[in-house]
């Protein structure tokens, strides 16, 4: 991974104004970055899905089919978590809510500095290759994806395959919030399911996670979803 770094990213911007197309190019460029570039959402899915590329700066407003929408075909089409930074001048708690929804990782809002659109690729890039390992660590909270085991605080928790599921979706997300409607998505796709069968999945998850500990890690942020932080203890 540190050769990876050194070497750069590479990046695919979807942006249909060339001026900032420009310059993020050249900035990352110069940076040691590769860039690929599409002004339309339609090309910009086709490459996102053909190619490999360490993370997707998307623009919500493009010409053919808008980055809302690229970001949902992604989601759904795509055979591996490609991470999605969108980019916007949308800066209301509604959009950014609903992009999050629809499955982006971060979000910055136009105008915007170049110098922090690349620290928030950076950071965005390192976040999912630890995120890609098979065992994840958020404070005492160890989750093995491989083996589907538990820990926190070197005691092991009980789950079932639901919310297993739903704790390996937060933990992949951290500290991002995931919204119900995104779990229900990863859980069952597009199969509908009942908002109660959830709730109870829920429960039984926060029972076996928290119940135990003085300190709880599954928080409900109302009105948007679930987020995990890490333990106090």
């Amino acid at each position: 991974m540190q050769s990876r770094d050194k070497a750069g990213l590479k990046i695919l911007v979807i942006e249909d104004n060339k001026d900032i197309a420009q310059n993020i190019a050249e900035h990352f460029e110069v940076a040691g970055h590769q860039m690929d570039f599409a002004t339309n959402g339609k090309l910009g899915l086709e490459l996102a899905l053909e190619n490999y590329f360490d993370l997707v700066i998307l623009d919500l407003t493009l010409p053919n089919m808008d980055g809302l929408e690229v970001c949902t075909q992604l989601r759904q089409k795509s055979e591996r978590h490609v991470p999605i930074l969108m980019l916007t001048a949308r800066d209301s708690l509604d959009d950014k809510v609903k992009g999050f929804d629809l499955g982006a990782d971060d979000y910055l809002t136009k105008p915007f500095a170049l110098a922090e659109l690349e620290v928030r690729c950076q950071a965005l890039s390192r976040r999912h290759q630890l995120q890609t390992n098979h065992l994840i660590t958020i404070g005492s909270l160890c989750i093995d994806r491989q083996q589907q085991k538990v820990t926190r605080q070197n005691q092991q928790i009980m789950l079932k395959p639901i919310p297993f599921k739903i704790l390996q979706v937060l933990a992949e997300s951290y500290p991002r919030v995931v919204s119900k409607s995104e779990l229900c998505q990863k859980l069952w796709g597009d199969d509908p399911t009942e908002s109660d069968s959830l709730r109870s999945h829920i429960y039984q998850l926060r029972q076996s996670l928290d119940k135990p500990f003085e300190h709880p890690v599954l928080k409900t942020i109302h009105g948007v979803g679930l987020a995990l932080e890490k333990d106090t203890a």
